[in-house]
């Protein structure tokens, strides 16, 4: 019995509609300035107070906002209906091999986050709450689920991807297409009830499935009671991780001082005459006020499990909160994923917009893999793996 299953209840995009998801931009101003450009983008639902016409509205109070905009794309036929399927999802970009996912329902009694807690969807990253519970409001103010979590097929990662490259590549002309704002074009079929259906949803529910994208949306699902959740299902061969670093908008302390902080804790600290870059794996690198660049070597505990010496764990619990004093959850910390490069990240520090940049080498794959099969949990933020899932392109009704 597998645990993925059709939408019972699909709106299919007709164009138009596809968006980066909620979580994806270094700056809010960013996605008020996207739906401005593209009225009908998913954002304008997903992020209801940062649209236009709801900026100065709390996220509670522009729900109504989100409601009556999905109910216009719908009756503008922006959307069109279909009952029982699943779609079929590539992904292309030049000089990219094709990336392939399967959009269907998949069982949220399935989550497991602990070796303790039984499941077959494994998520393996610590959220912010209060994201939670936007997602949680904003599915119950519109009784549609608008992005998908991006789940990692572990056991039959071959079979799927060779059965989805093979079905697209039979099915003729997509329903739709989507270009994002990499360059990447995003493409959907619609698979009805049939031989087709079932053989892919068998193939993506054969096996252990990773939260790759979408944490917050998963625990939403649990959150909100919902018997299912939105989901793409993916194969290894179709993603890679990319880093996720963070930017500080204002220290509590001087350069001097963080640095001397650094070295009271056991970590090694050497300025470097080049701008910080994305470093390898073992040493993170920090860029401060005045154009200085430093390589910092992060004091690890052996009395720790693995995970909690990777970098990403390294920082936040050694530089944010014992030489910062920050809690991982502060404003004054921004998560940025790996379409902003290093250099973009310098230029809010140079710009006066932010006061340190922390560059962070990405997870392996491996290491991600490793602590998945541990049941062990990595810090907020640490994977940002691509191509992204496109929001907008298939919502899921909830009945």
């Amino acid at each position: 019995m597998t645990v993925v299953h059709p939408i019972s209840r699909a709106w299919v995009t007709t164009g138009g509609t596809g968006a980066q998801n909620y979580d994806e931009f270094a700056d809010d101003a960013e996605i008020t300035s996207i739906i401005a450009d593209n009225p009908h983008s998913s954002l304008a639902i997903e992020m209801p107070h940062l649209a236009p016409d709801s900026v100065g509205k709390s996220f509670p109070q522009s729900l109504p906002d989100a409601v009556a905009r999905l109910a216009l794309e719908r009756a503008e036929g922006f959307y069109t209906p279909a009952d029982d399927v699943v779609v079929l999802y590539r992904i292309t970009a030049p000089g990219e091999p094709a990336a392939y996912g399967l959009w269907s329902m998949v069982d949220t009694d399935q989550i497991s986050t602990s070796a303790d807690e039984p499941g077959l969807v494994i998520r393996n990253e610590d959220v912010f709450l209060e994201k939670v519970r936007e997602r949680v409001a904003l599915a119950e103010a519109v009784a549609t689920l608008l992005s998908p979590v991006l789940l990692l097929q572990t056991a039959k990662g071959e079979e799927l991807h060779a059965a989805l490259a093979a079905a697209t590549e039979q099915a003729g002309a997509p329903a739709a297409t989507d270009t994002d704002q990499t360059g990447r074009t995003h493409a959907i079929w619609v698979v009805g009830p049939g031989p087709l259906q079932s053989e892919l949803t068998e193939l993506a529910g054969g096996g252990e499935l990773v939260v790759a994208d979408g944490n917050h949306r998963s625990l939403a699902a649990q959150t909100a009671g919902l018997p299912r959740f939105l989901a793409v299902v993916t194969t290894p061969a179709s993603v890679a991780i990319q880093p996720y670093n963070r930017l500080v908008s204002e220290l509590t302390v001087s350069v001097e001082e963080l640095m001397a902080r650094l070295r009271a804790a056991g970590a090694t600290v050497t300025e470097v005459p080049r701008p910080a870059r994305i470093p390898a794996k073992g040493t993170v690198e920090l860029y401060t006020t005045g154009g200085r660049s430093f390589t910092i070597g992060l004091p690890v505990d052996t009395s720790l499990p693995d995970v909690d010496n990777l970098d990403h764990a390294l920082v936040e619990r050694v530089l944010l909160r014992d030489v910062l004093g920050l809690d991982p959850g502060d404003k004054r910390i921004n998560y940025i994923g790996g379409d902003y490069p290093a250099e973009w990240l310098r230029g809010e520090v140079d710009a006066e917009r932010s006061e340190l940049a922390v560059l962070v080498a990405p997870v392996t794959v491996d290491d991600f893999v490793r602590v998945n099969l541990e049941r062990q949990k990595l810090p907020r933020k640490s994977t940002w793996f691509t191509p992204k899932a496109r929001g907008g392109l298939v919502l899921a009704q909830l009945d």
